[in-house]
């Protein structure tokens, strides 16, 4: 993957190869930046750098043939990791190696895809993933051979949070002395969630979000569409690429997320007074109950950016307001006012510790109910 292709981050970009370049190649780091970033583009690029001797900051001034091994990413010294699940094809003991055919197909079609891309993409997106604690034996497998080429071994754990406490605890000492010429590249969109030893030995990249101009040009170059379309779509998009070509290519539509969030706050607004409408909560927390986790988590975090949306339009922020509501009736500037600096926070963190207790298992059914008898209290607090 030449550097040319990843989108903006062209101060770390130059970080990584002149590092290189001079020989200064730390055998852990973590790249820790949003989704739709480049995180994941720029591991593969940095390890082609590394693993062909390339220069000058470019993927084509090294070793040829190393450098199209990784047109499909076939290197023998490159390895791969990441959250995978049962599934139909695999039924137990799931580790990165029996998904790799599809793992190849997923970053070459999507580079900037998602974690919920990649569950649908092997189809678990309704369980939720994990890097367990049989892919550790098999990265200290990998890792005991010698370079197939002679060089460094580089292994790309992409997703690290999903690691569970077992698996780092094997990790540690692997990251503390690694073997000769081996380098770590973890990624993660979240690292408040990967345990304190292991960011202790990693040296710590952060991203930031795409500009929007960043975006935009990669829209009009790449999928031929036109400016104003673009600078649109890349404003919606907050930073974030993939979100960018989802809304694009109507991607979204798997769920209908926006007309469920209007269902549920219409239904906790007549709730006030009104014991019958309860029972719309209900079959609402039933029906998001049974859609799975991953895609349960994937709605509650966008009705965080809705109501966050409503409370920049309530404060006449307009310029940080980007979403455009298309559910009939539904307007966002009339539906602001409920949402102040009074319940905000509430809202906030109600939502935050339903996706808490969902990623840990809890019943769905349960904690969404719930959440909307208090959204019922809450949406009405002046």
């Amino acid at each position: 993957m030449l550097f040319s292709e990843i989108l903006g981050q062209d101060h770390i970009k130059n970080h990584l190869t002149k590092s290189t370049d001079s020989g200064r190649i730390p055998h852990a780091q973590l790249f820790a930046g949003p989704q739709g970033c480049g995180t994941l583009p720029m591991a593969i690029a940095y390890a082609q750098y590394i693993l062909c001797g390339n220069t000058n900051g470019e993927n084509t001034n090294g070793n040829a043939a190393c450098n199209l091994k990784f047109k499909n990413f076939s290197h023998p010294d490159l390895h791969f990791v990441f959250p995978v699940a049962p599934n139909s094809e695999v039924k137990s003991h799931p580790v990165s190696a029996n998904f790799m055919k599809s793992w190849r197909e997923f970053i070459t079609e999507t580079p900037y895809g998602s974690l919920f891309d990649w569950y649908k993409k092997i189809d678990i997106a309704n369980k939720q993933g994990q890097i367990g604690v049989d892919e550790a034996q098999e990265i200290m497998k990998s890792l005991s051979l010698k370079a197939y080429e002679g060089g460094y071994k580089v292994m790309i754990i992409w997703m690290a949070d999903k690691m569970n406490t077992a698996t780092a605890n094997k990790l540690l000492k692997l990251l503390e002395e690694p073997p000769q010429k081996t380098v770590f590249l973890l990624i993660t969109e979240d690292e408040d969630d990967i345990l304190q030893t292991i960011l202790s030995r990693c040296q710590i990249l952060h991203f930031g979000g795409l500009s929007e101009q960043a975006i935009a040009d990669a829209l009009v170059s790449r999928e031929n569409i036109d400016p104003a379309k673009a600078q649109k779509l890349a404003h919606q998009a907050q930073g974030n690429y993939n979100q960018a070509l989802h809304l694009l290519h109507k991607k979204g539509d798997d769920y209908p997320f926006e007309e469920w969030f209007v269902q549920w706050v219409r239904a906790a607004f007549r709730a006030k007074g009104n014991a019958a409408a309860i029972h719309d909560l209900i079959n609402w927390s039933e029906q998001i109950a049974g859609i799975g986790r991953e895609a349960q988590k994937q709605f509650l975090d966008f009705c965080i950016t809705m109501f966050r949306q409503a409370l920049m339009l309530n404060y006449q922020a307009t310029a940080l307001v980007y979403i455009e509501p298309t559910v009939d009736k539904f307007k966002l500037e009339n539906f602001a006012p409920f949402v102040n600096g009074n319940n905000i926070n509430d809202i906030f963190k109600e939502l935050s510790d339903a996706i808490y207790h969902i990623e840990r298992n809890g019943n769905a059914k349960i904690i969404l109910t719930d959440l909307s008898i208090k959204l019922t209290r809450l949406i009405h607090k002046k």
